[in-house]
């Protein structure tokens, strides 16, 4: 065979891997995908921008991360940490209120980098578009390399406190030795990098673990023609979404006349998953009669935005 490049890994993609194959290696995952006709939700979000100046337009990913906190809201269960002792057999679901969304995102140099956005249980649509351009703004001031290593390093600390002192001397050397060591910022081009305030850059705490991960793949290819099947689950959470692009399928639906027939319409891909040893499929009910309810009543969505849209929306309306 006739080797064309050679890639050692960074840090970037020594954390995804690592958590990744502890995902695979330590979680019985279940998937469901959920396909709903976004028909008429697609027709109410062009109205919900309507009017919208470019740059305050809510984008179908941010309406998507709303959806799917309303969801999480009528299934609390979904929004939670396991900790399970498998030599004890023994294990506990901690379930949270804040509702704090590990999204992946591409920055501005092309590498990817998984945010925390916090507290969306409490954030209407304006709110969350604000906190995404905000952490947009801050990634194009952030050295990855960086506060990529604080997280790596904070997660050496804790292993080194339970105890797992071969771990942290492994993870030691393969990062500080040989072809395969992070090079991270050092002397004045550390210390200008330090003298970016935190609040106009990400900090460990924006990349943190969330209490829930929501990957858009529909936005990384929308000509898609499938599905997500399988996706991992990042431990200590126990769900995972991925949301597809929205495609043209054959739906059966009821016509004017109370019959059944075949048509045209848009579908939304939706893959959850969930690990088996803290949820049953039943405990994903809520979550799936919640979004049943947004899609087949789609104008709950202008309640979401500031109350001056929903206000200018209304007069809209009745004009």
């Amino acid at each position: 065979m006739k080797k064309i490049n050679t890639i050692h890994f960074g840090i970037q993609r020594k954390i995804v891997s690592n958590m990744t194959a502890e995902s695979w290696e330590t979680i019985p995952h279940v998937t469901y995908n959920y396909e709903p006709d976004v028909t008429a939700f697609m027709r109410e979000y062009k109205r919900l921008n309507f009017g919208r100046d470019r740059k305050d337009k809510i984008t179908i990913n941010t309406l998507m991360l709303k959806v799917i906190t309303e969801g999480l809201k009528d299934a609390p269960i979904l929004n939670s940490h396991l900790n399970f002792n498998r030599k004890l057999v023994r294990g506990e679901l901690n379930t949270y209120e804040d509702i704090n969304i590990s999204m992946p995102m591409i920055l501005p140099n092309g590498e990817m980098m998984t945010v925390n956005l916090h507290n969306f249980e409490n954030k209407n649509l304006d709110e969350m578009t604000a906190e995404i351009k905000d952490v947009t703004r801050r990634a194009e001031n952030t050295d990855l390399n960086e506060v990529m290593f604080d997280v790596s390093l904070d997660n050496t600390i804790t292993a080194l406190k339970k105890g797992k002192i071969m771990q942290t001397v492994c993870r030691l050397i393969g990062s500080k030795t040989g072809k395969h060591r992070v090079k991270t910022l050092s002397g004045k081009a550390k210390k200008a990098y330090e003298s970016i305030p935190v609040e106009d850059r990400l900090t460990k705490h924006d990349i943190e673990q969330g209490t829930t991960t929501v990957s858009n793949i529909g936005s990384t290819y929308r000509q898609q023609r499938g599905s997500t099947c399988l996706l991992e689950i990042i431990p200590p959470q126990v769900t995972a979404f991925a949301v597809g692009a929205v495609q043209d399928k054959p739906v059966v639906v009821t016509n004017e006349f109370g019959k059944k027939e075949v048509e045209a319409r848009q579908v939304m891909p939706i893959c959850i998953a969930f690990d088996h040893r803290a949820l049953d499929f039943g405990d994903i009910v809520p979550f799936l009669e919640r979004l049943d309810d947004i899609f087949e009543n789609p104008e709950q969505i202008h309640s979401w935005v500031s109350n001056d849209e929903a206000d200018g929306l209304s007069q809209m309306q009745d004009a």
